[in-house]
């Protein structure tokens, strides 16, 4: 979990650098609410995947698939809300909010791969 936190004060970091020195045209005002929601959403993955790895590791395939389908539903409904509500700026807002959709996948996965590793 730890690493999570860190890739999000890291992320929060870059935005807040690029926001103050003219690279806010390219990030869309929420970027806040966004990097909350996907530490929120690596949090209960995190959890998940310890469940998964307790005891009886057949269970792992289960959990992982649960995941993904909790991510999407979850982004789903992020992004719903906030199109429902009319936030301005909806291009930027969907390209802000995939960038880190794709981001914190690829980190979950580079994460996972490597305790998988460990665990063999």
């Amino acid at each position: 979990m730890r690493y999570s936190i860190g890739a999000t004060a890291l992320l929060a970091i870059v935005f807040f650098i690029a926001e103050q020195y003219g690279a806010a045209a390219w990030l869309h005002p929420y970027w806040k609410f966004m990097l909350i929601f996907f530490l929120s959403i690596s949090f209960l993955i995190h959890r998940l995947m310890e469940v998964g790895f307790q005891n009886n590791r057949e269970k792992f395939i289960p959990f992982y698939m649960a995941t993904i389908v909790a991510r999407l539903i979850l982004c789903l409904v992020f992004v719903g809300f906030f199109l429902w509500h009319g936030v301005h700026g909806v291009k930027l807002f969907i390209l802000d909010f995939l960038a880190l959709y794709i981001f914190y996948t690829a980190f979950e996965i580079y994460i996972l791969s490597r305790n998988l590793r460990r665990g063999l």
